[in-house]
């Protein structure tokens, strides 16, 4: 979206932890008003990593041996990173997550914007806009709560 990428440009004047502490406090305002598990959007398009202590607890929760939750789940890079092999992911269930109180560690940060150095992660952020109603939400407020106008606005 055009307009990200100017509010991108924008948000480059601002010193760093100023616009964390803005987006801190609207994330905590906002994420709890959402619903994640009425939407599924990030289980539905996103590629989860994962490592070798969540197979093996995934291991215990499903009472598979943990070469079986490998044949059956996980795909190991030639780094020997390891990613769910499927998207979705095997654990969507409806908009719900089969092992929520389990989930990996990557699913349990997403959306992130609680972490610091939001302006350093904004291609990251932007790329997940119209996937995640809690990035777009935030992502809103703090246009507006910034006095940001599009340069694309302005001249109409």
């Amino acid at each position: 979206m055009e307009e990200n990428f100017y509010f991108k440009e924008f948000l480059d004047s601002y010193d760093s932890e100023y616009v964390d502490s803005l987006v801190h406090v609207l994330n905590d305002a906002i994420a709890p008003q959402i619903d994640c598990t009425a939407c599924g959007n990030c289980c539905k398009t996103l590629m989860i990593n994962v490592t070798q202590p969540e197979v093996e607890q995934l291991s215990d929760k499903l009472g598979l041996p943990i070469d079986d939750i490998k044949e059956k789940y996980v795909e190991t890079s030639l780094m020997g990173d390891m990613i769910i092999n499927s998207i979705p992911c095997h654990f969507l269930s409806g908009k719900m997550c089969s092992i929520y109180e389990h989930r990996f560690a990557e699913c349990r940060d997403f959306p992130g914007l609680h972490r610091n150095n939001f302006t350093n992660r904004l291609f990251a952020t932007f790329m997940h806009y119209g996937r995640c109603p809690i990035i777009y939400n935030v992502t809103e407020q703090l246009k507006m709560d910034m006095g940001f106008i599009s340069p694309a606005c302005k001249d109409v």
